[in-house]
């Protein structure tokens, strides 16, 4: 299993514990806030954007609810206003991570994102010095649909597009090349594949390996950063071993 494909296993992980999802559900709430003002307005129908964030929040059970209030509050005239930012450095152990941000008060961002940086022994760096380390890749991760026929649904999905699907503990990881990722969101939908999330990614080319002390140590770091409601994503470059997985609560 991948890199990538591991972290979204520890990411599942993560995200039963009732804290996080809450964390979680705070980021969701900003994309589709974002996606309404800058997509296309409210109607899924005519904004990808959206539909794609009403799509991911279903994929973590978010309450329809909370997602129907998200849409009507970013439509009205007193909509909270976001910038979407990103910041590049490294932590500890020569591993890179790449920050991705949604705020209302870009000052307290880059304030708090430093603060991780220089608290956790990393450094912060100046955009776009990490583009040579990670890809921007299509990523689908969902459950192992009923009936699963491996051979015919990669089939399916590879003539649509994907690069790679991955199998771990009956989720399927689903890469594709960011131009293809309309084509197999597409496709997915078809074949009646409901997705958990469907997003693009920053997907590392080059793999730092670590001990299990170093690994907990960069997880800490990382940990701290998602803990900052401002921040979305977070992506880095280690390769995690099977056994590391359980080491992450």
């Amino acid at each position: 299993m991948s890199g990538h494909s591991k972290w979204s296993t520890i990411k599942r992980k993560k995200g039963a514990n009732d804290a996080r999802r809450g964390k979680m559900f705070t980021k969701l709430i900003k994309e589709i806030s974002i996606a309404t003002k800058e997509g296309g307005g409210p109607d899924p129908e005519s904004n990808p954007r959206l539909r794609l964030a009403i799509q991911n929040a279903k994929g973590a059970n978010m309450p329809k609810d909370n997602i129907e209030r998200a849409i009507k509050k970013a439509s009205g005239s007193d909509a909270d206003h976001y910038d979407e930012v990103t910041y590049e450095g490294y932590a500890t152990h020569g591993v890179a991570v790449f920050v991705e941000c949604v705020t209302d008060n870009l000052n307290r961002t880059v304030a708090a994102v430093r603060a991780a940086f220089n608290k956790y022994g990393g450094s912060l760096g100046t955009n776009g010095s990490l583009e040579f380390i990670f890809d921007h890749k299509g990523v689908f991760s969902l459950k192992e649909p009923e009936n699963y026929d491996e051979e015919e649904f990669m089939l399916e999905v590879i003539d649509a597009g994907a690069e790679d699907v991955e199998n771990q503990e009956d989720y399927l990881t689903i890469t594709t090349a960011m131009e293809d990722f309309g084509k197999v969101n597409k496709k997915l939908e078809e074949m009646g594949v409901d997705t958990e999330s469907a997003e693009l990614q920053r997907i590392p080319k080059t793999l730092v390996e670590l001990d299990d002390s170093s690994f907990l140590q960069v997880m800490k770091f990382i940990e701290a950063l998602e803990d900052n409601d401002d921040v979305q994503k977070v992506y880095h470059n280690i390769e995690i071993k099977d056994s590391q997985i359980e080491l992450v609560g």
